[in-house]
């Protein structure tokens, strides 16, 4: 998977993609991450990027001309499988969609700053529209490194363990159950004892159980769509 990242902060993404699991990715082989500066693209002497929008109103809008003209240089190199447009009002972020978007090839996520882009970007160029949350940040570099980071721990080969990420809190709809790791007993808070059983079947059941338990209390949204699908899938 290639994903290229059009910015005007270039510098808020050199530490996400340079670490951990995104860093093995790429040296690996199994993932590449570009991030294209736009301030080269802007226009005339001062390398212009922003504009006041028309209409009047306070905040800048970013201009139309150097973000199509790096969008249509990047294609002339590669077919893209979605243009994204990181912003608040877009389609909420979620597993399903990490999911999907793990199985494509070649990425474009174009990060907003100021009051967001020229609308005609979004209308003509653009093919998804993505927002990690119902709040405002200063731009969608942070935005798109979390969706980047999403996806690229989906392809196989990069996780160490490949059922990790199909355990994941979301995958099945549901919270992920509680963890727990060495020593059984630390100042007298125990580990459940059905998980030093070695009783794979009664371990499955109850992380099974703790998930719907805190799913039902945490997350009554993602409860109730878990109860109608099963209920569904249930029917003759």
């Amino acid at each position: 998977m290639r994903i290229d990242i059009i910015t005007v902060h270039p510098e808020l993404l050199s530490g996400p993609f340079s670490h951990s699991i995104l860093k093995r990715a790429q040296e690996r082989g199994l993932a590449q991450v570009v991030v294209h500066d736009l301030r080269p693209w802007g226009l005339g002497r001062h390398q212009q990027v922003d504009d006041y929008q028309y209409g009047g109103g306070a905040g800048m809008v970013m201009m139309i001309e150097p973000i199509y003209n790096v969008v249509q240089h990047l294609k002339e190199e590669r077919h893209y499988d979605e243009i994204i447009y990181m912003t608040p009002d877009g389609k909420r972020f979620d597993q399903p969609m990490a999911n999907r978007l793990s199985l494509q090839e070649n990425l474009m996520m174009i990060c907003g700053h100021y009051k967001g882009i020229d609308q005609r970007l979004r209308d003509m160029l653009v093919t998804l529209e993505i927002s990690i949350g119902d709040y405002v940040i200063s731009g969608g570099e942070l935005a798109a490194a979390v969706v980047a980071d999403a996806v690229i721990r989906l392809i196989p080969g990069v996780l160490n363990d490949e059922t990790s990420a199909l355990t994941d809190t979301f995958q099945d709809g549901l919270l992920a159950p509680p963890v727990y790791t060495r020593p059984p007993d630390f100042m007298g808070w125990k580990v459940p004892d059905v998980l030093l059983s070695g009783h794979q079947a009664k371990i499955e059941q109850w992380r099974l159980d703790q998930s719907l338990q805190r799913t039902k209390e945490r997350r009554p949204d993602l409860y109730k769509k878990f109860i109608e699908n099963d209920h569904a899938n249930q029917k003759p």
